[in-house]
């Protein structure tokens, strides 16, 4: 499927879904929309994704060169900026389906709703969950697949990227191995999947548990995406169910190299690792006990050597085998894991 991704002003710092979309799903993807950054390449910013030109907007790409138009960026809150309307409206003028992983439903909006009518064109709200959800029963270990969860220091740190990347390199390597996506950006990658940060509080440990239970018995490894930090005053109930709805067998802690405060101002300090994996283990330990047994470590903006500095303390503080998966690869990590 051919594919446009906007983000608008965020490209490529602040845009997670766009880099996760470009790195790991199967689209052709035929440009990004970015007012700021117009005119250059993708590959001018970021070497080691598929390429794309970048644009102003929707209306400089050709009618019939696009199937959908995806929204690569998602605010806090997820909320809809008013100035993507003209380029979604254009969107659905060409026929285009939309792919939204927005808290805002596009499918809801009257003149969305009325424009995809018009022109024949799906939506589909990523974060929007099934009707079906419900509270966990506590069955997720009885799956035959070993059960590795990625959980994080902070928000944005990589947990997507090193569950995504894991997989796959494990999949390269002959294991018969699954990614359990969580958030909205792992559903696009992998097409299905419950987004766990708009689920009811009651469902999020259940909606983990009801993807284990309809994967864990047709694979022998699932890496399941973690979301948020334990400690984070805003994301920490989803990390919670998470990690009890998964009831996982090994951790992988992910950081972002040189990160001192948590996300978004809250004024709470990054603790030692130390502090996280007993966090981590505790926390699980009366539900299903698990460890924390590798460390993925963000370096992204940092230059060579420092890089290789910053995983070197890192393995050392965490005490564990660590590396950045995109930088050096994930043979150092999978060693332990499978």
């Amino acid at each position: 499927m051919r594919v446009a991704i906007l983000a608008h002003e965020k490209f490529p710092d602040h845009a997670k879904t766009a880099l996760g979309v470009l790195r790991y799903a199967d689209y052709d993807v035929v440009g990004i929309l970015d007012r700021e950054t117009a005119g250059n390449r993708v590959s001018d910013f970021v070497p080691d994704v598929q390429d794309a030109p970048i644009v102003s907007s929707m209306a400089d790409l050709e009618a019939g060169s696009v199937d959908a138009l995806l929204i690569g960026i998602a605010p806090v809150g997820g909320g809809f900026d008013p100035s993507w309307r003209e380029d979604v409206r254009t969107g659905l003028e060409y026929g285009c389906d939309l792919i939204s992983g927005l808290h805002y439903f596009l499918e809801d909006d009257e003149e969305f709703a009325t424009l995809a009518d018009e022109y024949d064109a799906d939506v589909w709200d990523v974060r929007k969950p099934h009707d079906e959800l419900t509270v966990a029963e506590g069955v997720a270990d009885e799956v035959d697949a070993e059960v590795i969860l990625t959980v994080g220091t902070d928000c944005s740190v990589g947990k997507m990227t090193a569950t995504m990347e894991l997989a796959r390199d494990a999949r390269e390597a002959g294991h018969d191995a699954a990614v359990v996506p969580t958030g909205q950006t792992g559903i696009m990658i992998e097409g299905w999947g419950n987004p766990v940060d708009r689920v009811v509080s009651d469902f999020t440990a259940g909606s983990v548990e009801e993807m284990i239970l309809e994967k864990g018995d047709d694979h022998d490894y699932l890496f399941v995406e973690g979301q948020g930090s334990i400690i984070h005053p805003a994301y920490s109930a989803v990390t919670c169910g998470i990690l009890h709805g998964a009831m996982a067998d090994k951790l992988v802690l992910c950081h972002a190299a040189e990160r001192e405060m948590l996300a978004y101002d809250y004024g709470v300090a990054v603790p030692s690792m130390q502090t996280y994996v007993d966090l981590y283990e505790s926390l699980a330990e009366p539900v299903h006990p698990t460890s924390v047994v590798t460390g993925a470590l963000n370096t992204y903006g940092l230059e060579d050597d420092d890089a290789r500095e910053a995983v070197d303390a890192f393995e050392t503080e965490l005490e564990k085998p660590a590396t950045d998966v995109i930088r050096y690869g994930t043979d150092h990590l999978l060693e332990v894991l499978l």
